[in-house]
């Protein structure tokens, strides 16, 4: 089986695993891909593969459910998934030259390439259209994380592509820069985790 038939197998078998523990009355579901953060793709692939992530959300009774499946990394690298408010990418996935900031972001879980270059994980919490956070100490008003990225877990990993210092994405609050991370929709310019745009608005909200 080469490279391709092996990710192209991953991705069924995900997508099964998924659908197996999908609640049987899920109402709303999605697939999406999340982009390499160009300056640090070959820090983060495997040989000459294209790292590829794919995520699938399936909205629940109580909770949500979400599985990441990729390949093309390199083997044993780290990460920390987060759920955030902004991108650092453009609907075409290139870098967004006006973005300043992540915004509002939500550790959710651990990711580690195996030996074939492959990432696995899942989530069982509220991800669809709701998920937010707030703070009344800061003045931070209801915000919403509808992007989902990874970040590399050892600042390490990244020097060779010119990464210095560190960023907070990791439990320990030492961690490297973003892997990859989900692209905004081209008209409303929100994250993938919204499902129900309301482009009543301006700029377009969720329906929660």
């Amino acid at each position: 089986m080469n490279k391709r038939t092996t990710s192209a197998a991953l991705v069924v078998l995900g997508l099964a695993i998924f659908s197996a523990n999908l609640p049987a009355n899920a109402q709303l579901q999605r697939t999406f891909v999340l982009k390499p953060n160009p300056p640090f793709l070959n820090c983060l692939r495997w040989k000459s593969l294209t790292p590829t992530a794919t995520v699938t959300v399936g909205q629940g009774a109580l909770a949500d459910d979400l599985t990441i499946i990729g390949s093309g990394i390199k083997p044993g690298l780290a990460f920390d998934l987060f759920t955030v408010q902004r991108s650092s990418l453009r609907a075409d996935g290139s870098l967004d030259p006006n973005f300043t900031n992540f915004g509002l972001a939500w550790y959710q879980t651990d990711l580690e390439a195996n030996s074939m270059g492959q990432i696995f994980g899942t989530l069982h919490t509220i991800l669809i259209n709701q998920i937010f956070g707030f703070d009344p100490d800061v003045v931070l008003p209801p915000t919403n994380t509808f992007h989902v990225g990874f970040w590399f877990n050892n600042p390490a990993n990244a020097t060779s592509c010119g990464f210095s210092g560190f960023t907070p994405f990791n439990g320990e609050h030492h961690a490297g820069p973003l892997a990859m991370i989900s692209l905004p929709n081209a008209t409303t310019n929100l994250g993938p985790l919204c499902l129900s745009p309301n482009t009543s608005t301006h700029p377009a909200t969720c329906n929660p």
